[in-house]
């Protein structure tokens, strides 16, 4: 049997989706001069804070843009904000490594024009230990210590509305609840998209509560649930249709290949740094959080529209 012609798809936006490629390298997209830089007064005891979190946002997203410390962050921004004609100064290392801890990253977004499609994911990002090559050749010294990344991206604005980063020893599927929870309730979901290692009834009972569709594909080694549960009968019937129609046909009807979108977006956020430079947990959550608000960012900007050539 011969495989199938591989399609070829065709770009229909491409004059629009090539200003916003160079649009990203515009540096002025990061310094608005409506933008509130200085902290604003609180009224209470005790000395105020010199920058808002907006300049201090901008700092970590240039950082991880660029892949800089925090020293050479601040001197890259003085640059910045001097060729932009600002009057402004850039905090020094010292601050934006204390405010790093606290600050509440704002990640913009998009919503779809109808209900939205999920696509989760997950990887591991290390930020301790030896590289690979000296691993290899010298065999480790120490445990190297990894995080754990979950995201879900929107299947039509490609743009990630859940993030959560854990301890490498939590599972996939006990992070779910808490990605669903980060889309709004009055926003409805249609459906969501993972991997087998969501095929668990916690899972299938996040995404019921919140009337949507799971597409998740069973294990190879999957058995019948016995409760009765709407969500667990849906699932012994995805079972039974897998295992009489086949695994590929059952992902080509679901659409499952979609969730490569969700793949592709993971392998972007590693193009801006594949370990975590902070040490604390709680700035390393603001790392990945301003890593998202670059990715919106660019993708807000435009991205590109294909079609299948006939």
């Amino acid at each position: 049997m011969n495989k199938p012609t591989p399609k070829i798809y065709r770009t229909t936006n491409w004059s629009f989706y090539n200003k916003a490629l160079i649009n990203r390298g515009n540096i002025s997209i990061w310094f608005d001069p409506k933008t509130q830089w200085y902290a604003q007064p609180k009224g209470k005891h005790g000395r105020n804070q010199t920058y808002s979190d907006a300049a201090i946002q901008c700092c970590l997203m240039i950082k991880s843009l660029f892949r800089l410390s925090l020293r050479m962050v601040t001197g890259f921004v003085q640059s910045l904000i001097k060729l932009c004609g600002l009057d402004w100064t850039a905090p020094d290392y010292s601050t934006i490594c204390r405010r790093q801890k606290h600050i509440d990253i704002a990640i913009n977004y998009q919503k779809s024009s109808n209900c939205p499609h999920l696509l989760v994911d997950s990887t591991g990002l290390k930020f301790l230990g030896e590289g690979e090559w000296k691993r290899k050749k010298h065999q480790p010294e120490y445990r190297r210590q990894w995080r754990k990344l979950h995201i879900g991206i929107d299947a039509e604005t490609l743009q990630i509305r859940a993030i959560q980063l854990t301890t490498n020893n939590v599972s996939d599927s006990q992070v779910l609840g808490d990605l669903l929870d980060q889309i709004p309730q009055e926003e409805q979901i249609d459906s969501v998209y993972t991997d087998g290692a969501y095929d668990t009834k916690q899972c299938r009972e996040v995404i019921a509560d919140r009337q949507a569709h799971a597409v998740i594909p069973p294990r190879k080694n999957a058995k019948p649930w016995k409760d009765t549960k709407i969500s667990s009968l849906e699932r012994n019937e995805l079972l039974r249709t897998v295992k009489r129609l086949g695994r590929a046909l059952w992902k080509k009807w679901s659409g499952y290949h979609r969730r490569s979108l969700v793949e592709t977006k993971m392998h972007c956020i590693k193009l801006l740094g594949d370990k975590l430079s902070a040490r604390h947990f709680s700035s390393q959550v603001n790392e990945i959080h301003a890593r998202i608000a670059v990715l919106n960012k660019f993708t807000e900007l435009g991205r590109p529209h294909t079609r299948v050539v006939t």
